[in-house]
């Protein structure tokens, strides 16, 4: 029997590609537009003359640098939490002690800090350590913020590895080193994407650190160069959103070739 069309679906779906669909038009299609015409066929119109000044003179006029040490930053952050996070999560899994019981506690303290509450402090610690206007100075507290919430989603993706393996590995004459390196690792690829996945979003779109932690246009990030469209005449819009453009491309492609294991790593079945 053929089923009917379920209308009522179908008009829901388009109502969620226009609420979808429309922010996306205004943003891509001013960035092809000079400020002149966009002023003049306001966000919804249609453009007549398409350019891309605006991505040009973006990357002529400092956001290329502001780019490369959001890439810095990132990456340095993934490095940290990829070489600190996968043995801390596996120590609290195989653990059993009180000092690993303890160190868990910890970091889910950490969960409880928002960063606002020690900015001050942290200004301290990094101006005192000389760190201050340095890329380093904003790597370091954001990988530890980022640690917390990493640690807590890999250590749950490693408890679904079911004991029978270890056991297995370890009458084998498995050190935990090679137990580590040979099962853990293999089996927590969907919780090592996701860890990826959040502290890259972490340190790419991190703001409150390098807006304290950072002076010189030498150091900035896009977050913070966004704010140089905004001048005392006004806001260069077409300008300011071929930057948001260009900032989100990187991201959303990491993305998209690990959304799948984002989802079943924040899902808690990796080890499955």
């Amino acid at each position: 029997m053929r089923k009917r069309p379920h209308y009522l679906a179908g008009f829901g779906s388009v109502v969620w590609l226009f609420v979808v669909g429309l922010p996306l038009y205004v943003m891509l299609v001013a960035t092809f537009q000079s400020r002149a015409d966009y002023a003049a066929n306001g966000p919804l119109g249609l453009p007549e003359n398409l350019t891309l000044d605006n991505y040009v003179n973006d990357l002529d006029n400092g956001f290329a640098q502001y780019f490369l040490n959001t890439v810095v930053v990132t990456v340095a952050v993934v490095a940290i939490v990829l070489l600190l996070v996968p043995p801390l999560a596996y120590a609290i899994v195989r653990g059993d002690g009180k000092a690993t019981g303890r160190v868990f506690r910890l970091f889910l303290l950490g969960l409880a800090i928002p960063s606002q509450a020690v900015i001050v402090p942290m200004f301290y610690l990094i101006n005192e350590a000389g760190l201050y206007d340095n890329l380093l100075g904003v790597i370091l507290p954001t990988a530890a913020f980022a640690m917390p919430v990493c640690t807590l989603i890999l250590s749950g993706v490693m408890r679904d590895i079911t004991p029978e393996l270890y056991e297995a590995m370890t009458v084998d004459g498995a050190s935990p080193r090679r137990i580590f390196r040979d099962l853990v690792l293999p089996l927590s690829k969907s919780g090592l994407s996701t860890i990826v996945v959040f502290s890259s979003l972490q340190a790419w779109n991190g703001f409150l650190f390098p807006l304290v932690l950072t002076q010189s246009s030498e150091n900035k990030v896009i977050t913070m160069g966004l704010y140089d469209f905004q001048t005392e005449h006004g806001v260069d819009i077409p300008g300011l959103l071929a930057a948001v453009v260009l900032s989100m491309l990187p991201i959303l492609l990491v993305y998209l070739f690990a959304r799948r294991a984002l989802v079943q790593g924040l899902m808690g079945v990796g080890g499955k």
